[in-house]
Formats: C-alpha cells, structure tokens, sequence
C-alpha cells in the first residue's frame, strides 16, 4: 500500500489551481502518475507558468524572448526546468498568463 491510494486527484488539483490562480492542463495527469506510482518528469509551477504564459501569448520561444528581452536559451532553460526564472520575471510570466494581451504591450516597450 502506498501513501497516495487514496489521493482525490479531483481535490488536489482544485486546490492547487486554487493557489496558483489558474487552470493547470497537466496537472491531473501527473497526479494520476504520482497515483499509480507511474514517476515520470517533475514539472515545477515555475516550469508550468514559463509554458504557460508563452503559450497563452501565441508566439515562438524566439518571439516570446524577445518581448521578454531574455535569451531564448535562457526561457528554455525555464520551460524544460532547468533554471527557475528570477522573481521579477515570474511575476511578468503570472501577469502575461493571466493577460496575454499584456506581451503586446512589451512589443511596443524600448
């Protein structure tokens, strides 16, 4: 028997979406994974905002870095977890999630 037999997938998600104060696509479906002990990659919510907010703004990792005046090596260093991108610029990412129109705004910025 394992710790997490009797996880509620459903109530878990719920409240992490809760605290991060948006939908997580793949949330349930790694902690389904977590459920059935099927381990796979570990996906940070720093990670899932990164994807998240380039994702939601339609553009390119080229492009969004760009906008962002950040190396495109650097933001996918952040999308594959293997960085975590400085507190400043995860508050940019959580606005940009919550607002993608906002990345059109950082076009037109010097």
């Amino acid at each position: 028997m394992s710790e997490f037999d009797d996880l509620d997938i459903e109530s878990v998600a719920a409240a992490i979406e809760a605290d991060a104060g948006q939908k997580l696509p793949s949330l349930r479906n790694s902690l389904a994974d977590l459920k059935n002990r099927s381990y796979g990659r570990v996906h940070t919510p720093a990670q899932i905002l990164a994807r998240s907010a380039r994702a939601k703004s339609g553009l390119t990792q080229q492009a969004f870095a760009e906008r962002i005046k950040t190396p495109v090596a650097t933001l996918r260093d952040w999308e594959q977890g293997r960085f975590e991108p400085p507190g400043g610029v995860l508050c940019l990412l959580s606005l940009i999630s919550r607002h993608p129109e906002l990345s059109d705004e950082l076009a037109h910025t010097a």
